[in-house]
């Protein structure tokens, strides 16, 4: 057993661990109670299948965006690794790749904000909520995203190998 404090949970990153258990407790209880009625009753619930999508895809980002804060996104540290001992060249590798995680946000906010206004003029099937909800999400990560790298940026905030990483 670890004998080690945990660290301290950002209220932020708390509140969004909550609303993905949130949403995964939902989904279960939806899921479960549809398999049960259909298998055991011959019915099911139709909602099921609209709500645990529309929930699964809110999850996701939600989880994406509390991810980048803690440094949990993948990472490829072979180069920056190298480069760590080069003060200049290891600010400069940090700052590209700031500036392309701002890039990348970019993208996939005007695509997701593209989404959101073709899904305004339309509504789910069974449940009847707007479509806009479905890439509502990404587009809250990307401008998250963005603006934490932008943040990391301006302060100049070093680039965290963490994870014990090695160079081989």
């Amino acid at each position: 057993m670890n004998s080690e404090t945990p660290p301290l949970v950002h209220p932020v990153a708390r509140f969004a661990h909550i609303l993905m258990a949130l949403c995964l407790g939902i989904m279960a209880v939806a899921v479960f109670s549809n398999v049960v009625l259909r298998y055991g009753f011959g019915s099911g619930v139709p909602a099921s299948e609209e709500l645990s999508r529309l929930l699964f895809v809110w999850m996701v980002f939600i989880g994406a965006a509390a991810a980048y804060p803690a440094g949990e996104h993948m990472a490829f540290t072979s180069l920056a690794g190298l480069l760590a001992r080069k003060p200049l060249a290891f600010a400069l590798l940090t700052a590209l790749i700031r500036l392309l995680v701002i890039a990348a946000c970019t993208m996939l906010g005007w695509g997701a904000w593209q989404q959101v206004v073709v899904g305004m003029g339309s509504h789910s099937v069974v449940l009847g909520y707007s479509s806009a909800l479905l890439p509502l999400p990404a587009l809250l990560c990307a401008v998250a995203i963005g603006v934490m790298a932008l943040v990391e940026l301006v302060l100049r905030k070093p680039l965290d190998l963490g994870h014990g990483a090695e160079v081989e």
